[in-house]
């Protein structure tokens, strides 16, 4: 796709202005890989080149050097190349602690994200948010794209009992805000953790529209974490992801196509694929596979499903996708246990309910268990208009 007017991120419209904004100040930083500009130097080498006294990172899941797998514990350390000491957000502490920001004048956050709220940066900077408000320290979001695009919204509100680390706030599984917008939200509605405003600047990026996808902006993608390893794969992560919260259905993760994939033992890949393609969802093609996962869920089982083929990423109905896959499967093998490990917890806290794995097994429609589900979009498209700060 021809880009005419590449995006600059907040990082480099931070740049373009001097850093102004930081000047005279001792800056923590909150990132990650995917922190870097158009020619994949990373925002710390870029700050520390423009005279910002950088004193501290902070890592978010996976770390601040992206090492760690998923769900893995990182422990503090110090970066081997500038001395500056890291802080992991995703070991005993998940915010910064009192003693973690002294010497802090003000913390920037600047990582991409992928768009769903089951991924668990936005957990991250809000943790931040919290730890900024009762540190009396400014918070700056340094923007970024939202992969996806600011136009699409689906799926539920958390309920009360459900919030968690992959559903930390009420919004909906693909909110369609920027993480600077989402920072606006959180703080505007008194969201953030604890209650406490903080103190907020968002540096904005320079030429993003809200229907612009990542393939409109001209930007460099690198691994956002382990399994996304391509911007494609946000979408692909919003349409099976949380499938992937069951324990009776692999989606590649395993395979070199993450959420790609969607099957498991002693399903017919021919049957599963002619019954998807027979619901004419737009957008999506589903071609019958048969894989062995080398790790995670099944692994060195082999395993009949489908590889999802997203033919038009503005139409394909995302989010919908994981409930139809579940369908499909059940119909095609009425035996299937999703739940053979007997816990359904992680699952239930990224849908942000109960009510869709029991409809699930009360028999429901999937038409019906989407409608109930993505109730609270439209509503959240209003609530959300007064913190968007693009058009």
């Amino acid at each position: 796709m021809t880009v005419a007017s590449p995006v600059k991120t907040g990082l480099e419209v931070l740049r373009d202005h001097g850093f102004r904004e930081l000047v005279g100040k001792r800056v923590g930083l909150v990132t990650n890989p995917t922190g870097i500009d158009h020619q994949y130097q990373a925002n710390i080498d870029v700050l520390r080149k423009g005279g910002v006294n950088l004193v501290a990172l902070y890592g978010p899941e996976h770390g601040v050097r992206g090492a760690a797998g998923a769900g893995q514990a990182v422990d503090d350390s110090v970066d081997p190349d500038t001395g500056i000491p890291e802080f992991s957000l995703y070991g005993k502490n998940r915010r910064p602690s009192k003693a973690m920001l002294k010497g802090v004048d003000v913390l920037v956050f600047d990582i991409q994200d992928i768009g769903s709220r089951s991924y668990t940066y936005i957990w991250t900077m809000g943790g931040c948010m919290q730890s900024a408000a009762e540190a009396g320290i400014p918070f700056m979001v340094l923007d970024r794209p939202n992969p996806l695009g600011g136009d699409r919204v689906e799926g539920n509100l958390v309920k009360p009992g459900y919030f968690s680390g992959v559903s930390p706030y009420a919004i909906p599984y693909v909110h369609g805000l920027t993480v600077g917008e989402l920072a606006q939200y959180l703080n505007g509605e008194g969201l953030v953790p604890g209650g406490k405003k903080c103190d907020l600047q968002v540096v904005k990026m320079d030429g993003w529209t809200r229907n612009a996808m990542w393939f409109d902006t001209g930007l460099p993608w690198v691994s956002t974490s382990p399994h996304v390893p391509k911007p494609e794969t946000a979408f692909f992560y919003a349409a099976t992801g949380i499938v992937g919260e069951l324990e009776g259905i692999s989606i590649g993760v395993g395979m070199p196509t993450p959420f790609e994939l969607a099957g498991a033992p002693g399903v017919s890949a021919s049957k599963l694929a002619t019954e998807l393609n027979g619901r004419n969802m737009p957008g999506v093609t589903f071609r019958p596979c048969t894989f062995v996962p080398y790790y995670a869920l099944f692994k060195g089982i082999s395993c009949g499903g489908v590889q999802i083929h997203i033919t038009d990423y503005r139409t394909a109905p995302l989010t919908r996708l994981n409930f139809e896959l579940m369908d499909a499967a059940r119909k095609v093998q009425p035996k299937i246990d999703f739940f053979p490990g007997g816990d359904p917890k992680l699952f239930d806290k990224v849908c942000g309910t109960d009510t869709v794995r029991k409809a699930f097994m009360a028999g429901k429609s999937v038409g019906e268990i989407w409608q109930d589900w993505d109730a609270e979009s439209a509503m959240f498209r209003q609530a959300r208009a007064p913190y968007l700060l693009y058009k």
